[in-house]
């Protein structure tokens, strides 16, 4: 019976993990979540592209919630989730900014490049790059969801050695965010109420592994021996 409880306990914390991480997260994304659900992403991405740095403190939060999750099966989603979307406020929306505006200038660069002779050589270029600044920002909202008052220089220079070091688990966590993507242009409500929390913490349990030797094992984990 003890058992019986510990299991339905654990699918139980983990169900409403989920959902509420969820939840906030979309909460935190409003301005984005409303612009992709009501407009045409094709014509208003420059104002998505405005708000989309106020999504950056909230995936922070999310990642602190699943780190809380990963540690101890039970934390409390709604005080972790406020504390570090205030502590991590002013770095992750500064890194949201800096790596929204990057990827807007090489996209449009990529587009005027397109059709044209130095295109063959510059788009694949280009690419890369965009590849580069989101795989350093999601490891760099990592690091921020544990360490708010990091600076966010000496963050974006370890997290981009880093995400080159550990090539196949950027990938891994691209992949991911494909998949997401992929889903939410489908099936925004599922995307949104069931699949996000999941795909996140994938993402986060590589970025963590890939920074393990940066900021040591979670807080709370007993190192593997």
């Amino acid at each position: 019976m003890r058992i019986r409880h510990d299991l339905y306990r654990t699918i139980f914390d983990t169900v409403y993990t989920g959902l509420m991480a969820n939840l906030l997260l979309a909460v935190g994304c409003l301005p984005v979540v409303a612009g992709l659900l009501l407009t045409d992403p094709a014509r208003s991405w420059p104002l998505l592209a405005l708000v989309a740095p106020v999504c950056a403190p909230g995936v922070c939060a999310v990642f602190a919630v699943l780190a809380g999750f990963s540690r101890d099966r039970a934390p409390s989603v709604l005080r972790t989730f406020g504390r570090t979307w205030r502590a991590s406020f002013r770095r992750a929306t500064a890194l949201g900014a800096l790596a929204t505006a990057s990827l807007v200038v090489l996209g449009v660069d990529a587009r005027a490049a397109w059709g044209r002779p130095i295109g063959a050589a510059a788009i694949p270029v280009l690419a890369m790059l965009m590849v580069l600044v989101v795989a350093t920002s999601l490891l760099a909202l990592v690091v921020i969801s544990e360490r708010p008052s990091v600076r966010l220089r000496d963050v974006l220079r370890a997290c981009l050695y880093l995400a080159v070091r550990y090539w196949y688990l950027t990938v891994a966590s691209l992949a991911v965010l494909a998949v997401g993507e992929a889903l939410l242009a489908s099936r925004p409500a599922i995307a949104l109420g069931l699949a996000a929390a999941p795909l996140l913490y994938l993402v986060w349990a590589n970025s963590r592994y890939a920074l393990r030797a940066a900021l040591g094992p979670v807080p709370g984990t007993v190192p593997k021996t």
